[in-house]
């Protein structure tokens, strides 16, 4: 099969579309969080395309830093979510109003 560039365009979009539509109308951390790495991975996704249609290493590099970033936020993102779990019982961003007291 030819590699053709909508293809791999077309997925990255599709993919990103649904982490943010699992941000946006989501209240539940856990799955606004699954929605971010949708979004980060869709972006890898075109970091590479780019990368193989130019011939260069960039988009690949800059896909391992996106990666590292992407590990960094889950491990920080949950430590975070399950400090609120065990204070309020809940990990719906609804009823967290910590910040607003």
């Amino acid at each position: 099969m030819i590699f053709q560039l909508w293809m791999p365009l077309v997925l990255a979009v599709m993919i990103f579309l649904i982490g943010l539509m699992g941000v946006i109308f989501r209240r539940n951390l856990l799955i606004m969080m699954m929605g971010i790495e949708l979004m980060l991975n869709a972006s890898n996704l075109l970091f590479v395309t780019f990368s193989k249609i130019h011939q260069r290493v960039d988009g690949e590099v800059m896909s391992i830093f996106v990666m590292a970033i992407a590990a960094a936020e889950a491990a920080a993102g949950l430590g975070l979510v399950i400090a609120l779990f065990r204070t309020l019982k809940t990990v719906n961003s609804d009823s967290i109003q910590l910040l607003r007291d």
